[in-house]
């Protein structure tokens, strides 16, 4: 989905600027500075989601500790109510709940994983992980549209970019269906039909822009 992003949105920038007519450097220069503006914005943007989600994460533990600490009683009712839920009597449960709270961290990791649903582990993966995966998988679609201004221009260079990006939706939506279990054959071309209408629409736009500017 990450590279998907950058493919439609990248192929609508190119073709804007390819629609205004300019010199295939300058939509080289624009198409890579898109690239780069994407793939930061991504990265960025996944970076503070996944912190912000494991700082979430770390302060509900926080507090989970220091009511561990502060109320054991009434965290004992908790754990012996969590394992009542998974099928055990009142006094097996209750027993259990009583020797776990005498281990602290073996008490805070149950009911971190029970009853706040969190992995004290994981906290949600790594924000450094998830910031240079989506650069990347955006930069990888993104790039697909530039390729043919590297050594041509004009309709030539406008068609082999549509005609590499229409490839690349198709392929990707194929993809997709390995989660989804809808027919690839559809999946590809409805990503055909939705990439290929942003970018004819703003290669449009961009001509349109291109002539009154020349007017």
């Amino acid at each position: 989905l990450g590279a998907n992003d950058g493919l439609v949105s990248n192929v609508s920038l190119v073709m804007g600027v390819a629609g205004a007519d300019l010199a295939p450097r300058s939509i080289l220069v624009t198409g890579l500075a898109g690239l780069l503006a994407g793939s930061l914005s991504m990265a960025m943007g996944e970076w503070l989601s996944v912190q912000s989600a494991r700082e979430l994460y770390e302060h509900q533990i926080a507090v989970e500790r220091e009511e561990l600490e502060a109320f054991p009683d009434e965290e004992i009712e908790e754990l012996t109510l969590i394992f009542r839920s998974r099928g055990m009597d009142e006094a097996a449960a209750r027993e259990l709940a009583q020797r776990m709270t005498g281990d602290p961290a073996v008490a805070l990791d149950t009911l971190s994983r029970e009853e706040l649903g969190i992995n004290p582990e994981e906290l949600g993966g790594s924000a450094w992980e998830a910031a240079i995966s989506s650069f990347l998988l955006f930069a990888v679609g993104a790039i697909v549209p530039v390729i043919p201004y590297f050594v041509t221009g004009g309709l030539t260079a406008v068609g082999i970019s549509l005609g590499l990006t229409m490839l690349a939706l198709f392929l990707i939506g194929a993809g997709i269906t390995v989660i989804t279990g809808r027919s690839a054959l559809y999946s590809g071309l409805r990503q055909v039909a939705i990439g290929t209408a942003a970018a004819l629409i703003t290669f449009a736009i961009g001509r349109l822009v291109g002539v009154s500017m020349v007017g």
